[in-house]
């Protein structure tokens, strides 16, 4: 086990970041309700009181109910762009007040963030203190996704759980436990993509299964019209970036997709100084930047498995972890507490290799993302090509995913050729 921290500066960050936890997340969700939250509880109240879930994403018609149900502020609210299981998600809380089924849901999230620091203390061999410095490193994330109502510490845990039952020889379980949550949340579905490549078909069964029950059950329950409409025009505008309510050029959405929207397209609006006006280079230039980062992370995961097949699944969940965000249409701050498993397995990996300045280097830039104050690069938005500093975020990632790539492609090049040298000649 390598200690992440000497144990007295583990202690002291342990401390502030749960000190900082408790004012800036806890407090303020048991005291008001914010934006996100009556989205997810206002969609549980339709479906509780029998309404017509049909019209979940007609968002007038949405908003009308926010204001019969007397829930957050109605002209921000919408369920698009949530697959119809997100609606059922608060069902068991649709009786309670607004504030307090925040509460509830804010216990709940505590209890799966302290649940998260237990199992990836195992699965990490670190102290309890250690593990919990690296989840409250995660910073805006978990104070957002606790303030806003998230639900995206929920699908952290799962992950982790899933890895945890992996590590147990439970690979059924562990399938399960990444689908669960993959109707409401894609995230967990990358990793079950990668289980199927490496041939491990009970993982796959157990998440097929648990997606297959949970689908059926929100089908029974929804109807089959809102799973259509959300197939057929929902899903396809989230991926692209188009989200009704939200301007597409926000540089806070920290993604390609909105980044080169900024510099290629033109609105007389929200984007009058482009640094070309040429719409059909946007699509193009977010084509060419994610293909190239799903081939050299796709290279990776393959180097990765010729050159250590038994130790190969941490770093590469790991990789997959950020390349998920990094290819993200958009993302928000909450979204990065889906990192502590994937950045804790790629810490160990290095340190495991020796390589601690490159696990120091994961940790800060993980902890620079948690923690960046967005409001001195704000001013460089829609400013030529200064709009790129408007995206610390993305450029972290970015810059995170290329070492660690760089390395293991590295080290995998380093490892075949030694196995050359040291391979005996074949004597005539």
């Amino acid at each position: 086990m390598h200690p992440l921290f000497k144990r007295p500066v583990a202690l002291v960050l342990f401390v502030i970041l749960v000190f900082v936890l408790t004012v800036r997340g806890v407090l303020p969700a048991l005291s008001k309700v914010d934006t996100d939250f009556p989205n997810y509880f206002t969609a549980a109240k339709i479906v509780a009181d029998g309404g017509n879930t049909d019209r979940l994403y007609d968002i007038t018609w949405f908003q009308e109910q926010m204001r019969l149900y007397q829930i957050g502020k109605p002209s921000e609210g919408k369920f698009q762009p949530f697959p119809p299981p997100t609606a059922l998600l608060l069902v068991p809380l649709a009786r309670l007040t607004p504030l307090d089924a925040l509460r509830v849901a804010t216990g709940v999230s505590v209890l799966c963030l302290i649940c998260s620091i237990i199992l990836l203390a195992k699965i990490l061999s670190w102290s309890f203190v250690d593990s919990a410095v690296l989840v409250l490193l995660c910073g805006f994330a978990e104070l957002n996704a606790l303030r806003l109502g998230q639900p995206y510490i929920l699908v952290s845990l799962s992950c982790i759980l899933g890895y945890y039952a992996y590590l147990r020889g439970r690979p059924s379980l562990a399938g399960m436990c990444f689908g669960l949550l993959t109707p409401l949340k894609y995230f967990p579905v990358v990793i079950l993509v990668y289980f199927a490549l490496r041939k491990e078909w009970r993982v796959l069964l157990g998440g097929v299964s648990a997606i297959l029950i949970v689908m059926l059950v929100s089908i029974g329950v929804l109807g089959w019209k809102i799973h259509e409409k959300f197939l057929s025009s929902v899903l396809g505008n989230h991926l692209v970036a188009k989200l009704d309510m939200q301007d597409a050029f926000a540089a806070s959405f920290q993604s390609f997709d909105s980044l080169f929207r900024r510099l290629f397209v033109f609105d007389a609006t929200l984007n009058p100084q482009p640094v070309l006006a040429l719409t059909r280079l946007q699509g193009i230039a977010v084509l060419v930047t994610k293909v190239s980062i799903l081939f050299v992370a796709i290279a990776t995961l393959i180097k990765l498995a010729r050159s250590d097949p038994a130790g190969a699944a941490a770093p590469s969940i790991g990789i997959l972890g950020i390349l998920t965000l990094l290819l993200a249409p958009a993302t928000a701050t909450y979204h990065f507490v889906l990192l502590w498993l994937p950045v804790g397995l790629l810490i160990n990996y290095f340190f495991r290799w020796r390589a601690n300045a490159l696990a120091y280097f994961v940790l800060g830039t993980y902890t620079l993302i948690g923690f960046f104050p967005y409001r001195f690069t704000r001013p460089f938005e829609g400013r030529g090509w200064l709009t790129v500093l408007a995206y610390p975020r993305l450029l972290l990632l970015l810059a995170m995913f290329v070492v660690c790539v760089y390395y293991i492609l590295s080290r995998a090049e380093m490892a075949a050729e030694a196995r050359t040298v040291d391979s005996p000649a074949i004597v005539k």
